[in-house]
């Protein structure tokens, strides 16, 4: 059985392929992926801004892994959407934001008709004002 190049070559200084650096790792190509895109290569700095965009360099911030964005309302968006948002049950219109995905309840705008409101969590100002025009919040 015959020895392969590599084999016969283990020992000599550069293992049959020409200069010492060659042929380690990824070869004489220059790195893998994205390697030698660094402050130098101006060349490849303009192919990954055209391709991936100014946010690809540079640090920019980070993302706390526990934490998930709140999806919130103000009442003036409710009472301008009300008919799509609400039920009417005798003189209440009854809400449920859990049902869209809704997770708090703000206080911009004004109240005028009577609401009666389920939802995960509520802001002061909003609760003052649908409870001073009759309405209800249950939070839960």
């Amino acid at each position: 059985m015959a020895k392969h190049k590599i084999h016969k070559k283990r020992g000599t200084r550069s293992c049959g392929y020409g200069r010492k650096k060659r042929h380690r790792g990824a070869g004489s190509r220059g790195g893998r992926g994205m390697a030698g895109s660094g402050k130098r290569a101006h060349h490849k700095k303009q192919m990954i801004l055209k391709r991936y965009g100014k946010e690809y360099f540079g640090k920019s911030g980070f993302k706390c892994p526990t934490s998930k964005e709140i999806k919130f309302i103000n009442i003036d968006e409710i009472i301008r959407n009300l008919e799509s948002f609400s039920k009417k049950e005798d003189d209440f219109y009854v809400i449920d934001l859990n049902e869209f995905g809704i997770d708090k309840l703000l206080g911009r705008g004004n109240v005028n008709v009577r609401l009666k409101v389920v939802c995960k969590a509520c802001s002061e100002s909003a609760r003052k004002k649908i409870e001073a025009a009759g309405g209800v919040v249950n939070v839960g």
